[in-house]
């Protein structure tokens, strides 16, 4: 019987790992770079076709996540965008709530909005409902008119209280779809939450971002053929499928993989508290797991606002292509990145000098086991005196004397410290102690820097999976399809909310239902997210007995703030998450491991105080 594939693939900003896994049980891991214009379009698909071609069959499934969307945010490289906001708002999200992040700089330089055209609606409908304009039909086709005319395909459509009365948003969108709009982003649909500005950032990025998610669908589709199943890795930590995935879901594609992995790596070795340090080609990805996963309700991703459910993972530009310079007056690591193409130095493109060529001169990075995929013909090793040139570069410019040796070790050192302060913000600023946690660490720069940041926290347990350095990759294929629906709700914790449940569950049941999910295997995890009154910053709890939630969010609100308040608190969100298995099992417990009984020391040395033991000899995968 001709045995079939399934790919989970991960698209970072250097490489896209691929783990694959046959149907009898077989699997490969690849590796390639994630631009390499020479030798191939699309890493994804490259790689997928040349391990088909090697091992044979047919490809049954592919999962995958993606940086498509991060970058075009990163970049400013999305759709073509008009905003159609309510009569005497035009400004809103542009002054949004007048943050400051530099307080001390003179000189403020603010992000670029992503709209380039702003429409005001002639409406206005109040927070009680009342209509206090009547919405202009004809006033407003013609402008919306006037925007297809001058060439806008993309439209956000945020009004005044348009989460809760839906009624004038629903009637714009629908002008706009008849006018021939191909993306019409609507707020009470992408966010049904209060606050204009949140809101309206979240609708403008979803309608910034889901073109250019579509084309990279379509494409990818393409190339895979019509009986392929594709589910693409949301932010959440769920699946979805290709034609549901939506620009605002995308932002931490990746990224969330790595952590669902880090959580089922670790299941076998009762680690129950994790510390996720996830060091890839262009940044670091850090993550805190205490028991669940934890989401974030708003994010702040290149100066845009995000209000949608997020692995909360933080992210700084310290990877294994970050820049590395003398500036004249001191050593500096990052933020910029050498990304795929140069890459490092040793990359064989003419790169830069990267923290990548720093563990390479010193011995920590052994050639032979990274991938054979640089030169001109893709197939050659690193080139170690490339590291060493650029390196003596550095040298030259500080002529102390100081040995090449020393300088990439103080580089290094730099950028331990801005990993090791990363973990410190989401653990020990959160109130965690994290010299209690086990540090999961992979991505393929995390084992080179593992100990020493281990060492800089006060860790004693490092956990490395045998597929650390694609854990992203395997984390998707381990993912469960999801559906997370939020609603403002803003009423006292006392007042009955099971309608706001129901009518959120039902939408979430759809969404898994449309995407072939049988209704017997979905399963539903109800939350709130609660504030005190008169406060603005929530807690998330689970759904229970009222008299359970409040003393669960008392607790939490000490753990944080150091006291609670005697009045009631208000749920400020309600939250259903609906779940489902997919119907094809990806990596089975007794699927065979890669290397996972020898692995061969690369010039480390034992100045850890970390003891080593292996946590397992066999070669079985969790």
């Amino acid at each position: 019987m001709t045995r079939s594939w399934s790919f989970a693939v991960d698209r970072g900003g250097t490489f896209t790992d691929i783990v694959a896994h046959a149907s009898d049980g077989a699997v490969r891991v690849g590796k390639l770079l994630s631009e390499n214009p020479g030798q191939y379009e699309d890493a994804a698909l490259e790689g997928i076709a040349r391990i088909l071609a090697e091992e044979g069959g047919t490809l049954r499934e592919v999962r995958m996540g993606t940086t498509v969307a991060t970058n075009a945010l990163l970049e400013r490289k999305g759709e073509r965008l008009a905003l159609a906001i309510t009569k005497g708002f035009g400004d809103a999200l542009r002054i949004g709530y007048q943050a400051r992040p530099e307080i001390f700089a003179r000189n403020i330089i603010l992000p670029s909005m992503l709209y380039e055209a702003v429409v005001e609606i002639d409406e206005r409908i109040g927070a009680d409902g009342a209509v206090i304009r009547a919405f202009d039909e004809d006033k407003s086709r013609a402008q919306l008119k006037a925007l297809r005319e001058a060439g806008f395909d993309a439209v956000a459509i945020v009004l005044v209280h348009g989460w809760k009365h839906r009624q004038h948003e629903d009637r714009l969108a629908r002008i706009a779809r008849e006018l021939g709009f191909t993306q019409v982003s609507v707020s009470h649909e992408v966010a049904p939450l209060i606050k204009l500005i949140g809101r309206g950032d979240t609708t403008v990025g979803d309608a910034y971002l889901s073109p250019v998610l579509r084309r990279y669908v379509d494409r990818v589709a393409a190339g895979l053929g019509p009986d392929v199943r594709l589910n693409f890795m949301q932010s959440n930590g769920g699946l979805t499928d290709a034609w549901s995935f939506r620009g605002k879901d995308a932002i931490l594609s990746g990224p969330a993989g790595g952590v669902v992995g880090m959580v089922a790596a670790s299941a076998p070795h009762e680690a129950e508290h994790l510390i996720g340090f996830d060091m890839g080609g262009t940044s670091t990805d850090v993550s805190h797991f205490g028991g669940q996963f934890e989401l974030g309700d708003e994010n702040m991703v290149a100066g845009v606002r995000i209000r949608a459910p997020m692995m909360q993972i933080h992210t700084i530009a310290a990877g294994g292509g970050s820049i590395c310079r003398f500036d004249g007056m001191r050593f500096r690591v990052g933020p910029e990145s050498a990304g795929a193409r140069p890459g490092p130095a040793c990359y064989r493109a003419g790169g830069p000098l990267t923290v990548t060529d720093c563990n390479l001169f010193l011995g920590r990075i052994s050639p032979k086991h990274f991938p054979h995929v640089f030169g001109p013909s893709g197939d050659e090793a690193l080139d170690a005196n490339a590291s060493r040139v650029r390196l003596q570069e550095v040298a030259d410019a500080l002529g102390d004397g100081r040995s090449l040796e020393a300088i990439a070790e103080g580089f290094l050192e730099i950028a331990v410290d801005n990993m090791a302060a990363a973990i410190r913000k989401i653990s020990i600023a959160r109130g965690h102690d994290v010299t209690r946690y086990t540090l999961a660490c992979f991505g393929g720069a995390g084992g080179q820097h593992a100990c020493r940041v281990a060492d800089e926290l006060g860790m004693e347990r490092i956990l490395i999976h045998p597929f650390a350095g694609v854990l992203s990759a395997y984390g998707i294929g381990l993912a469960e399809l999801k559906s997370i629906r939020d609603a403002s709700w803003l009423r006292p914790l006392g007042e009955d909310f099971t309608v706001g449940l129901a009518a959120l569950e039902q939408v979430a049941r759809h969404d898994l239902v449309d995407q072939g999910v049988e209704d017997a295997r979905i399963a539903f995890r109800r939350r709130a997210r609660l504030r005190a009154p008169g406060s603005d910053t929530t807690l998330e709890v689970d759904v229970a007995a009222p008299a359970t939630m409040r003393e669960t969010f008392e607790a939490l609100h000490r753990k944080r703030f150091g006291y609670v308040e005697d009045d009631e608190p208000i749920i400020e969100t309600l939250s259903v998450e609906a779940v489902a298995g997919t119907d094809t099992e990806f990596l089975a417990p007794s699927s065979p491991g890669a290397g996972a009984s020898s692995i061969e020391a690369a010039g480390c040395s034992p100045t850890s105080g970390i003891n080593w033991r292996p946590t397992s000899t066999s070669t079985a995968l969790p």
